[in-house]
């Protein structure tokens, strides 16, 4: 491949490719990853978050699940976004989505 065309060839985007998620009491969220290439990359996205997205989720393990499984589309385009913005800078490949990020 020559230098112009590497140029041209576009980088492949943040996917989520796997549909695991879980809750994690501790950081007060739900956990999954995204993939960039080859890298896996963390995603915590915290009750408060989850409760902004849909209202009448209800609190406790299997609401915030529920909720993050109903807005999983939206959930992975905010993560795709943040990612976007801040990983080339820091190279961190954690991540947490608060209720600012929706």
């Amino acid at each position: 491949m020559t230098k112009a065309s590497k140029r041209n060839v576009k980088a492949e985007p943040l996917n989520f490719p796997n549909p695991s998620r879980s809750y994690d009491e501790t950081r007060r969220g739900v956990l999954f990853w995204g993939y960039d290439q080859a890298l896996e990359v963390a995603f915590v996205v915290e009750e408060s978050a989850l409760s902004k997205v849909r209202l009448e989720t209800k609190i406790d393990e299997a609401g915030f699940l529920d909720t993050f499984d109903v807005n999983r589309d939206r959930i992975c385009a905010v993560a795709g976004k943040i990612y976007a913005r801040r990983h080339k800078a820091s190279h961190i490949f954690s991540f947490t989505l608060r209720d600012s990020d929706f």
